[in-house]
């Protein structure tokens, strides 16, 4: 039986990037997350597995947190079975 993938697209501003990551590893069920730029282009793209968890996590949240400041919008794009 093959996997199905929904994707989802959020604009958000820079500001809102890593609540907006954080809130949508906290929901579960993501599998992979892809940040753009206004033009298009990947600034970032994070595999989300099962076994991705606290220290794991925490140098993906500390490179959005980083891209946040140097952004002023971007697309997040997530994956979810």
């Amino acid at each position: 039986m093959e996997e199905k993938i929904k994707r989802e697209e959020f604009k958000v501003s820079g500001e809102e990037i890593l609540k907006k990551v954080k809130e949508l590893i906290h929901a579960g069920n993501v599998r992979r997350i892809i940040i753009k730029n206004e033009t298009g282009d990947t600034l970032i793209e994070m595999p989300l597995t099962v076994g991705v968890v606290g220290t794991m996590l925490a140098p993906m949240l500390a490179a959005v947190g980083a891209l946040a400041a140097l952004v002023t919008s971007c697309t997040i794009i997530v994956e979810k079975k």
